[in-house]
């Protein structure tokens, strides 16, 4: 998985810091009975999803992979393309 660069994204860093964060304040909240800021806790791991997939739709998430085709003709053109630079 490490080769694909699975989450390897400056979208997935930045979407999971910030749910962590929130777990973290909602885990705190849960000691601490406070329902307000368990709220608020989950709010945030919300925000960090959404933070992750506006940054992955503006670019900064996995790009597609060159080596998918949508249809056996276009993989049959890509590798005689491929092979006559080759050649």
């Amino acid at each position: 998985m490490a080769a694909e660069a699975h989450g390897h994204t400056p979208a997935a860093w930045t979407g999971v810091t910030i749910a962590f964060v929130g777990f973290a304040i909602a885990g705190v909240a849960m000691i601490q009975p406070s329902p307000l800021l368990v709220a608020a806790g989950l709010a945030v791991v919300v925000i960090g999803g959404v933070v992750g997939k506006a940054m992955a739709m503006a670019g900064m998430g996995k790009q597609p992979s060159t080596n998918v085709y949508g249809t056996v003709e276009e993989q049959v053109e890509a590798r005689a393309a491929r092979a006559a630079v080759a050649a």
